[in-house]
Order: C-alpha cells, then sequence, then structure tokens
C-alpha cells in the first residue's frame, strides 16, 4: 500500500516539473550566456588622442620653368639657405645658342628695316614695304626678349630661408619644365603637426583651441599647440579631413616626425548615448551594429547604430538606440539575429 501512495506521489511532481519547464522548440540550441549594459546619455566634452606627422607649414617644390639638363645642383638634403641662394642650374649651352640666334635675326631686321625707311624717304619703295619690315623687326625683338628670359629661367634660386627637405633629382638628369628637383621647407613658416580626422570628430573642433601634442622621439614632456587649420574639404580616398596644430618653436624639431595630439572635443548633446567598446562590431566609417537585449523575448535583435569618438572603454551612438535599451556587451561574434540569450548576473 505504502509503494504505490509513493509511486503516485513520485508521478505528479515529475508531472508538475514537466509543466512548469520552459517549452524549448525541436532542435533549438540552448540559451546563450551573455553580458548586456545599458546605453546611458554621454552629453559633455570627450577627449580625441589621434597620431600625425610633423611638417613645416609651408614646403614648397621647386623646379625649372624650362626643359633641359640639370648641370649642377648644389645643395643637399639637410642644408640651410638663405633667401635668393643660387641652387641648382640647368646646361645652357642649348639656350645661349637660341639666344645669340635670336640677337642676330634681330640686327638683321633692325638693319632691314633701316635701309627700307632710308628708300622710302626717297620715293623708290612703298610705305607697306616699310611696315611689313618694322613689324618683322618688332617680331625679330620679341624673339630675343624672349632668349634673354629663358636664360635666365635655367636657374632655381630660394624663394625663402629654409631647409632643403628632399632632392629627387640629380646632375646630368633631363628634366621637363615644372618638375620637381628640390622641396624647400620654409623656416619662417614654422611647424605643424598634420591629422588625418574624421569628420565627426571636425564638427567638434574649433579654431583656436589649445591641444597638447606628445612627440615620442624628443622626450616625453607634452607640447602646447593650436588649432590652426581645419580643411575645407576630405580626402576622396579616407574621407578624413586634415586638421594642423601650429607648433612652438622647439629643438629637435623636424619634418616628418610622428606626434599624437590630444583635443577636447566639444559636447555631443542629449541625443548622443554611451554603450561599452565591446558592444559595437563590423564598425566601417561611421556605422557599426550592435545585439540588443529584447527581455521580454529573451533573445537579441541586430540593430545599425550610428557611431562618434572612439574613447578608451565607450564608443558614442549618435543614433540607432534608446536611452536604457540594454546591449550585448561580450561576444557579440557568438551571435545571430534573433537568437536565444541568457543574461549573465554579477
Amino acid at each position: 500500500m505504502l509503494q504505490r501512495l509513493a509511486a503516485v506521489l513520485l508521478a505528479a511532481l515529475l508531472q508538475a516539473c514537466t509543466a512548469s519547464a520552459p517549452a524549448r522548440t525541436a532542435g533549438e540550441a540552448a540559451p546563450v550566456p551573455v553580458a548586456v549594459a545599458p546605453a546611458v546619455p554621454a552629453g559633455g566634452a570627450a577627449t580625441l588622442e589621434i597620431s600625425g606627422t610633423v611638417r613645416l607649414k609651408r614646403e614648397t617644390m621647386l623646379g625649372f620653368s624650362t626643359p633641359g639638363r640639370v648641370a649642377a645642383i648644389l645643395v643637399r638634403e639637410g642644408d640651410s639657405v638663405r633667401a635668393g641662394q643660387l641652387l641648382a642650374r640647368l646646361d645652357l649651352t642649348s639656350l645661349d645658342a637660341a639666344s645669340a640666334s635670336s640677337q642676330a635675326e634681330y640686327v638683321r631686321a633692325e638693319a632691314d628695316y633701316r635701309r627700307l625707311l632710308g628708300l622710302f624717304e626717297k620715293g623708290w619703295v612703298t610705305a607697306p614695304r616699310v611696315e611689313t619690315a618694322r613689324a618683322t623687326m618688332a617680331a625679330a625683338q620679341a624673339r630675343r626678349r624672349q632668349a634673354g628670359f629663358d636664360e635666365t629661367l635655367g636657374s632655381v634660386r630660394a624663394p625663402s630661408a629654409g631647409v632643403v627637405l628632399q632632392r629627387p633629382a640629380e646632375p646630368g638628369q633631363i628634366v621637363a619644365a615644372g618638375q620637381t628637383i628640390l622641396t624647400l621647407g620654409e623656416a619662417a613658416s614654422g611647424h605643424v603637426l598634420r591629422l588625418p580626422m574624421a569628420d565627426g570628430d571636425v564638427a567638434r573642433i574649433r579654431l583656436g583651441q589649445p591641444a597638447q601634442v606628445l612627440r615620442p622621439a624628443l622626450g616625453p614632456a607634452p607640447l602646447p599647440a593650436t588649432v590652426s587649420e581645419i580643411g575645407a574639404r576630405g580626402d576622396e580616398a579616407t574621407g578624413t579631413f586634415r586638421v594642423e596644430l601650429s607648433l612652438p618653436p622647439r629643438p629637435g624639431l623636424r619634418s616628418g616626425l610622428i606626434g599624437s595630439a590630444r583635443l577636447a572635443l566639444a559636447g555631443t548633446g542629449p541625443s548622443a548615448l554611451g554603450v561599452p567598446a565591446s558592444a559595437v562590431f563590423s564598425a566601417r566609417a561611421d556605422e557599426g551594429f550592435v545585439y540588443v537585449h529584447d527581455a521580454a523575448a529573451g533573445r537579441v535583435r541586430l540593430r545599425r547604430v550610428s557611431i562618434g569618438p572612439v574613447g578608451d572603454t565607450q564608443i558614442l551612438v549618435l543614433s540607432g538606440l534608446k536611452a536604457g535599451e540594454q546591449v550585448v556587451s561580450s561576444g557579440p561574434d557568438r551571435l545571430r539575429d534573433g537568437m536565444r540569450v541568457q543574461v549573465r548576473r554579477g
């Protein structure tokens, strides 16, 4: 009798447990354990750290205004030069020949004109013939002036004091008109740090705002800087804008040094939200994806979001989320849209 009663009670208990257990669709995997974090307002100022390259503000590419063979380049990379200093010259053999030819042509044309003018005064030639001779003499004079000017183009002089940054040409080389033979950094222009900056960050900086620059090659001490230029057009290949920070004169500053800048960005406004950096994946340009936890269904939903600056621990989400929504903050690579999850506590 007692054995029958125990069997009945055991069967009832098993039936109750089965009824209270959550139903699982046939073939569905067990819930994936995840951690979640809320999307919280991220108004206020943020800090951006970005690397760039030190350059002289004005770096001028110099070349000859006429084609020819390079006879001499009188400076080397790294040399300091003064304004007006002769830097390079062409082989002037052909230019000298052209100048001599044009001079001889002018002398002949002038003699013909004066001879015909004397005959015209005696009535032996017509006025149109004299006018033709005068026009021929004027054309020869113009060619002579052009040849003399071309001779002056056979040399390159420094437009200002500075330092030679590059020397891509060598003596004996045949160069075209305008081809770069030297790059001169103008010392008076000062050094700048050039930064490639995303459009979302450019919109949150202003001209004249202070910044700090670290130059690992010259020691750990930060260098004060100022935003001196913000590009008006983004690069077609990368989509970034060029921003320049003016640097105070310091010993050891050279064009090409790598530095990193720290800038304070303007407030993001009440619509921006902060989420853990690990929550955003497949980020590209200013977009990315997150998994939003649907607590009622116990599942995750894939959501595309617009993102802003990236901090040390969080990413700013500009649109696509609402404050308070829970996003998966661990292992989003293991999930798929609509997958069942179990939130880890603690």
